[in-house]
């Protein structure tokens, strides 16, 4: 195969429409723009959204919510995944070494989602009331 050689598959291409090209052409005089009106004309017609001067839909809609750049930074751990990670002391950066959180997270959470037996030392992270009760039942501390 050479690259002069390559060409696409027969019927995979069409040949452009010729519009405005005479009678004999099928598409001659109004180039199957219709009579009149402003899509027929050169450089004419409405934005995107425009409904003819009635109010577009996307403003007669209220405006609802927000969503913080800032998220990115924010990350959360299950009581299970804690347990899993076998560490008596956890911190940020351990959990970046382990794969749990993204590098990007700045802030890490503890979510009382499942189980824990063992004791941990939480230090740099938060908890929610029921997983700090949960790690306090299993005589881990937050700090």
């Amino acid at each position: 195969m050479e690259l002069n050689s390559i060409k696409p598959a027969d019927g995979a291409k069409h040949a452009a429409r010729r519009v405005g090209r005479g009678i004999g052409s099928g598409l001659g005089k109004t180039a199957g723009r219709g009579h009149k009106g402003q899509k027929s004309r050169s450089g004419g017609y409405h934005k995107v959204g425009f409904e003819g001067g009635q109010m577009p839909l996307q403003r007669r809609l209220p405006k609802r919510g927000f969503k913080s750049h800032l998220l990115k930074f924010n990350a959360e751990i299950t009581l299970t995944t804690l347990s899993k990670l076998g560490l008596a002391e956890v911190d940020l950066l351990a959990l970046k070494q382990a794969g749990l959180v993204p590098q990007i997270a700045k802030v890490v959470k503890v979510i009382k989602s499942g189980e824990l037996a063992t004791a941990v030392k939480l230090t740099g992270i938060g908890a929610t009331a029921g997983a700090k009760a949960a790690i306090e039942a299993a005589g881990g501390s937050l700090a």
